[in-house]
């Protein structure tokens, strides 16, 4: 028997995996399924258990976790229990992308308590709600109509936190670009001959109009920054945001001061008339370039799941079950086991199943990748998502819910997504030493001028401390990799290759093995007509004529392909009759008053058709190289046969030695049969091939390479590679592919030609070789910079290097770095 109980006190995946352990050692329990999101426990035993035994078993080492048979939504002892979310509003568990806590998640959006960045909210198999269009607030939990008027009702399309998140920031960066660009203009009004600015209002009045401008930038749309800087230095986890928040919060806090309390300032940092200069344009242009950079991240982030929202596409949001002979439509999550369900011609199979009743051919590309259909009789294992043809049957459902294959194949992508171990940018490896270098030679400054400068040695060691600050603002070090990145990526996608992030192409320089998907990928994807047999009596123009006029009327690939072959050698159109497709084996119809026969040994032998020796002979031959034979009769007498492959893409084998002599090794894997793959792998140079391979397989011997320490791409096209392009380390998608595997993968080759493989190795190359070069520029700026800034040269020439100098050298730090990256245009893939 199984019975839902509900859990509290659960916070993380750990408390999930905790509670299913204590629970799986109570006496009578055979299995136990917990989950974290809506803190259900299904359990599954032998006989009832009281729940007071679960409760004991909870509490064996502490007293956090309570388990009850009805829902409960408040915390438990002293633990905060995870937001219950309602049905349609999401899963409500969020992880950080960068994994620092590994695979620990939060109940609320927001910031990473380590690295700051934001949450990202897990996507799963959830409910699907129904709204009517004119009442919103009508949310029923299946299809039918609205109770208010009488309108159907409709899928209710939710928004999620990412996008929220996105559309936050959206705002904030609008009110950003509002007060900054009136800074800006007033800051550099000074560069304009007879400043007219200044004849309206005195430069202090126009310093309190930047004050007042610059605080709904600091303290509204930039404030996430500063907050994270707190967090990074409490953590002692130091970051870009620990930079950005020193270096402009210390300009802004030095312009305030020199706003309200300018008599502390000394005359050597003020201007002729004895204004002092402030730092509220350095602020808010650097607070409002980091929150431009957010915003890209958060729209980024809100297109991380999509791989796992296409595959949810394809499960259907209703079923047709049948009830004592009566059919009616039911939400796919009333779906139970033992139901019996109609799938009528095109629709998505809604659960797995067995066929009961009819037969039919279902297309199952999504798991095998292969473009041919297979046919399915009564007892046939039938798979979610997958698509029906043109007949009705039954069916009985056998597994639900996250029991289904394609459940499986989502969770298999969730967790290779995560399964990838994140890399740390470099500049904020450089930041973990830089930062604390910056704020103790700023601190160090300020205590030396403090004591050896001369009066007022105080102001002096404070402004001193400024300007390191200052010099050191992270503009440079933080453009360094975005900036190349832009560029190389913009380049990229000039020659058709889509780069997602500077953490592919980072990546993409060190892989050392090519994993590729067969159909689709190295082959073209779909069968086309190699060569017709024909029998040494048979009229070829003829016989032509009388396979397009059957031909045309077949559903199947291969009935396709021999139709748009024979209308490609101009063949006539003849009239047909009695048309029938027979399952499984070929097509038969009555032209010109004659019978014809087109299909596979077994259509023959069942219709008495006798197949001559050497036809059968060459037939073999044929199949031997893995080719697909489909044999021809008018009148029951052999005509020929019809020799179909799906041919290997122009010039696959030359990129392939290509890679491999930059040291790359190439593996093929397909769910095609060993034969086709071998045959496959001989042409293409006698590559390693694997045949036969699940999603799942796949997936496993990417797992496997990785563990021996390779460095492994996967290049695919269909949505039965998503897991392993997840998994792997650069996933390369074919764009002429399924949306799933393009979603799944880190690169994309737009006109799904391998050669763009190449081209993406070349860029990472490039891109990475400038990031290196801009990284260089800003730390060699620093190293000089900040002695400068410090008065190092003060003992020796006099000389100090004020704020406003300070600031002007940092603008010229990030004009050199974003002109080197600039140069990434010029580059030849």
């Amino acid at each position: 028997m199984i019975e839902t109980y509900y859990i509290q006190g659960m916070s993380c995946n750990g408390c999930r995996s905790h509670v299913e352990k204590l629970l799986r050692e109570v006496s009578g329990v055979r299995e136990v399924t917990v989950e974290l999101e809506n803190g259900k426990a299904v359990i599954e035993m032998d006989d009832p258990i009281m729940i007071a035994d679960f409760q004991k078993a909870l509490q064996k080492d502490t007293d956090r976790y309570l388990i009850t048979q009805e829902k409960e939504t408040k915390a438990c002892c002293n633990t905060s229990a995870p937001e219950v979310k309602k049905k349609g509003e999401g899963t409500g568990v969020f992880y950080c992308p960068m994994y620092c806590e590994g695979d620990k998640t939060y109940t609320k959006m927001g910031d990473c308590p380590v690295c700051g960045m934001d949450l990202v909210e897990e996507v799963k198999t959830k409910v699907v709600l129904y709204t009517c269009t004119e009442h919103p607030e009508i949310k029923e939990e299946s299809p039918g109509y609205c109770p208010l008027c009488k309108k159907e009702l409709v899928v209710l399309e939710e928004v999620s936190s990412e996008e929220k998140n996105y559309q936050l920031l959206s705002k904030k960066m609008w009110i950003a670009v509002i007060c900054t660009l009136p800074v800006f203009c007033i800051a550099m009004s000074d560069m304009i001959p007879q400043n007219p600015l200044m004849k309206l209002l005195r430069g202090t009045q126009w310093n309190w109009i930047q004050l007042l401008l610059s605080i709904p930038v600091v303290f509204y749309a930039a404030r996430m920054f500063f907050e994270r800087a707190y967090k990074s230095l409490r953590n002692r986890h130091y970051n870009m945001f620990t930079l950005i928040g020193i270096g402009a919060g210390s300009a802004w806090v030095f312009s305030v001061l020199a706003v309200i309390f300018p008599q502390l300032i000394p005359m050597d940092f003020k201007t002729a008339t004895g204004e002092v200069h402030v730092y509220f344009e350095a602020t808010t242009v650097i607070l409002t370039l980091a929150l431009l950079g957010q915003l890209l991240e958060a729209k980024a982030h809100s297109k991380t799941n999509n791989a796992i929202k296409e595959l949810l596409k394809l499960v259907p949001n209703t079923a047709y079950r049948i009830i004592n002979g009566n059919e009616e439509i039911i939400g796919i999550d009333k779906i139970v086991l033992g139901d019996i369900l109609r799938v009528k011609p095109g629709d998505r199979i809604p659960v797995d199943g067995i066929l009961t009743d009819g037969s039919t051919i279902v297309d199952e590309a999504m798991i095998t990748g292969e473009a041919i259909p297979v046919q399915k009789e009564k007892g046939d294992v039938l798979h979610s998502g997958t698509v029906n043809g043109k007949q009705s049957f039954l069916m009985q459902a056998t597994r639900v819910g996250e029991e289904t294959l394609l459940a499986q194949i989502i969770e298999m992508v969730n967790n290779a997504g995560k399964s990838k171990a994140p890399i740390q940018k470099l500049a904020d490896r450089i930041s973990g030493y830089f930062v604390p270098v910056v704020v103790g030679v700023a601190f160090i400054t300020a205590i030396i001028w403090g004591i050896y400068g001369p009066e007022p040695s105080v102001v002096y060691g404070f402004i001193n401390a400024i300007a390191v600050l200052i010099i050191a603002c992270p503009c440079a070090l933080g453009l360094a990799t975005p900036m190349s990145v832009m560029v190389g990526v913009g380049k990229g996608a000039q020659s058709g290759v889509l780069v997602k992030n500077a953490e592919v192409l980072e990546k993409m320089t060190a892989i050392d093995t090519l994993v590729v998907d067969k159909t689709g990928t190295l082959t073209e994807g779909s069968p086309s007509v190699v060569q017709i047999v024909w029998e040494a009596s048979t009229k070829k123009e003829e016989l032509l004529s009388v396979l397009f006029a059957v031909n045309q009327h077949s559903e199947h690939p291969l009935g396709a392909a021999i139709s748009q072959y024979a209308k490609e050698k101009g063949a006539e159109k003849r009239a047909v009759r009695d048309f029938e497709a027979v399952i499984g084996k070929g097509v038969i119809a009555m032209v010109s008053n004659q019978s014809v026969y087109v299909g596979n040994l077994e259509l023959m032998e069942e219709y008495g058709v006798t197949v001559s020796d050497r036809i059968k002979e060459v037939a073999l031959k044929e199949q031997k190289k893995g080719r697909t034979v489909s044999y021809v009769a008018v009148a029951k007498k052999i005509e020929g046969i019809i020799i179909l492959e799906d041919l290997i893409k122009a010039g696959a084998k030359e990129e392939i030695e290509k890679l491999k002599q930059k040291g790359i090794s190439v593996v093929m894997l397909t769910g095609d049969h060993e034969k086709t793959a071998n045959a496959v792998a001989k042409k293409l140079g006698e590559i390693p091939c694997k045949a036969n391979m699940l999603p799942q397989d796949k997936l496993a011997y990417i797992d496997e390479l990785q563990k021996k320490g390779q460095i492994v791409a996967m290049a695919g096209d269909g949505i039965n590679d998503a897991p392993a392009l997840a998994k792997s380390d650069i996933g390369i998608a074919m764009g002429t592919g399924t949306d799933v595997a393009i979603e799944s993968a880190s690169v994309t080759l737009v006109k799904g030609d391998l050669s763009g493989i190449d081209k993406a190795y070349v860029l990472s190359k490039k891109v990475m070789k400038n990031v290196k070069q801009n990284l260089f520029f800003a730390i060699v700026y620093n190293a000089v910079g900040i002695p400068i800034a410090a008065g190092v040269l003060y003992p020796f020439f006099g000389v100090l290097l004020s704020p406003m100098i300070a600031a002007l050298a940092m603008s010229f730090s990030s004009v050199s770095v974003i002109g080197n990256a600039l140069r990434l245009q010029k580059i030849r893939l």
